[in-house]
């Protein structure tokens, strides 16, 4: 599902349910101490997603480990990004050499607690998103919104090393399944010797809706050039 809103170049891999063969690899196991049965459940499908994905890019399972802020490692020259909600877990991989970075994220189509909403949403972004409601009161709008700025953040974690508040990005939702984030943090410079480039001043995204589910992503590819794309 969450293909037809990625490019080709990426390799994805999801689940509607949690999957009864779906195993853990060793290190992945110990990150499951403490977990309820569902949690465990769910984190062991999404990372059978990621093992699934990578295997589609020719690459064998290994662990999907977690790093710095919770942010999954993943081996060398590749990049991606997991999300899972309820009914759905998913996973999305590329080679470095084609994409600098890679964020997804997947909500149910519900709306956000309002508490939740005004923490999050810019006084903008709840401008547009009335407008939006007037032409689609299907889509709940301020879901999409937080859907989206998880996306963002999912793709600018791995470009800077630094947090991103959901104040940081102003993103404007679009009826034809685009959207735009202009990054609003003080400093856009990469990390001293990380060897990465600029980040972006706005990432382009895209979203859909489906089966309860509201999804987003976000690609950088790495074009000379390239601001943020994400296309498919």
């Amino acid at each position: 599902m969450i293909e037809k809103i990625l490019p080709s170049r990426v390799a994805v891999a999801e689940a509607f349910s949690d999957l009864p063969d779906a195993v853990l690899l060793p290190g992945e196991e110990e990150l499951t101490r403490g977990f309820v049965a569902k949690r465990r459940k769910e984190f062991t499908t999404t990372r059978h997603c990621a093992h699934r994905a990578l295997g589609s890019l020719g690459i064998a399972p290994v662990p999907v480990l977690k790093g710095e802020r919770g942010a999954p490692i993943w081996p060398e020259n590749t990049v991606g990004s997991l999300t899972h909600c309820t009914g759905y877990r998913a996973a999305a991989v590329a080679h470095r050499p084609d994409v600098l970075t890679v964020g997804i994220d997947a909500e149910e189509n519900a709306p956000l607690p309002g508490d939740v909403h005004n923490s999050i949403a810019l006084a903008s972004e709840q401008r547009r998103e009335r407008e939006l409601r007037l032409e689609h009161p299907v889509i709940h709008w301020d879901r999409l919104l937080f859907s989206a700025k998880e996306a963002v953040y999912k793709a600018w974690f791995p470009l800077t090393h630094r947090w991103l508040g959901f104040e940081e990005a102003d993103i404007e939702l679009r009826l034809d399944g685009s959207f735009t984030a202009e990054l609003l943090a003080p400093d856009l410079q990469p990390v001293p010797g990380a060897g990465m480039p600029a980040v972006p001043t706005v990432f382009y995204g895209r979203w859909m809706s489906g089966k309860g589910l509201l999804l987003t992503a976000i690609v950088v590819e790495n074009t000379p050039g390239t601001r943020g794309l994400s296309g498919g």
